[in-house]
């Protein structure tokens, strides 16, 4: 069994608004009630969208266990363990296996680079710290300056017990195309991007971990519903009607517009950590705009 089909939420994590911006729990129990009620497939806790990079590991792990232990099964919770140092990685994914997590989101390393070889060897490290529990993979050049190829994605599939899918970010087609067809489509594809929903459905993916989830989670599961059902008129015309959304909360670094259209609808998200700042009011205009025309504001 897939860990899961159509739109999982790459979710915000909620700060108060003060000095030290702690996790503010109170308000993430409500969004995640808001996400589970508009139709979220699966929450993905301490992604990128989730500033996890800010977070310190005794606040991510916090934050993962509290998101496993309200959600209560409602929905799978795929937690985000990546780390640049590989025994970092590993020690978060057993850790969130302890907490029952479903499945671990894990990010390419960034900044020191890996080779091919460092790369396969780093996910085959996570995933046995993991003991079995689902790893998906995540590749997103444009973030970590490293690409994982599709043989090198092929290769762990195939040899690391574990790893059973990936959150492809790279943008390229033609790339995500070659790796289906060396894993013969067995590997479990989800869209890391949002205006590539669809396409990437085409050739086999399951879904989309997804930030405009965060503020339009019944649209991006419809979405994936419509096209795991066959109707893919209906799949197409959803994803032309979150485009003008997407593009703004793409406008400025991800999760910057996202966090402020969350607090546009009501929910208490709070600041960005730095160096994170403020969404320029010039875009969050133009942002609320496309946010009314989507009926969701």
């Amino acid at each position: 069994m897939s860990v899961f089909t159509g739109s999982a939420v790459a979710i915000v994590t909620p700060f108060h608004d003060d000095a030290e911006q702690t996790i503010n729990y109170d308000a993430f129990a409500k969004f995640i009630d808001f996400q589970i009620a508009n139709g979220t497939d699966a929450i993905v806790v301490c992604g990128s969208t989730g500033e996890s990079a800010t977070m310190t590991e005794e606040e991510h792990l916090e934050a993962c266990r509290f998101v496993v232990d309200y959600v209560k099964h409602r929905v799978p919770v795929i937690a985000g363990t990546g780390s640049n140092c590989t025994k970092t990685a590993a020690n978060l994914t057993e850790a969130v296996r302890g907490y029952g997590a479903d499945a671990a989101l894990v990010i390419t390393p960034y900044y020191n680079k890996g080779t091919q070889e460092g790369m396969y060897q780093h996910f085959r490290a996570v995933a046995e710290a993991g003991k079995g529990m689902p790893v998906l993979m995540y590749n997103v050049p444009s973030r970590t300056g490293v690409n994982l190829l599709p043989e090198t994605v092929a290769r762990l599939v195939r040899e690391v017990p574990g790893i059973v899918g990936i959150k492809e970010a790279c943008g390229d087609l033609s790339q995500i195309v070659k790796l289906m067809a060396l894993t013969d489509g067995n590997i479990e594809l989800y869209s890391g991007n949002d205006d590539q929903t669809v396409p990437i459905m085409a050739v086999g993916g399951l879904g989309v971990i997804s930030v405009v989830a965060n503020v339009a989670p019944q649209e991006m599961h419809d979405l994936c519903a419509a096209f795991v059902a066959g109707d893919f008129a209906k799949a197409r015309r959803l994803q032309f009607e979150t485009e003008e959304l997407f593009e703004c909360l793409f406008s400025e670094v991800n999760p910057i517009p996202v966090k402020k259209a969350v607090n546009l609808l009501g929910f208490e998200a709070g600041p960005l950590r730095l160096p994170l700042t403020e969404m320029t009011p010039a875009k969050a205009e133009k942002m609320k705009e496309a946010m009314k025309k989507l009926g969701i504001l």
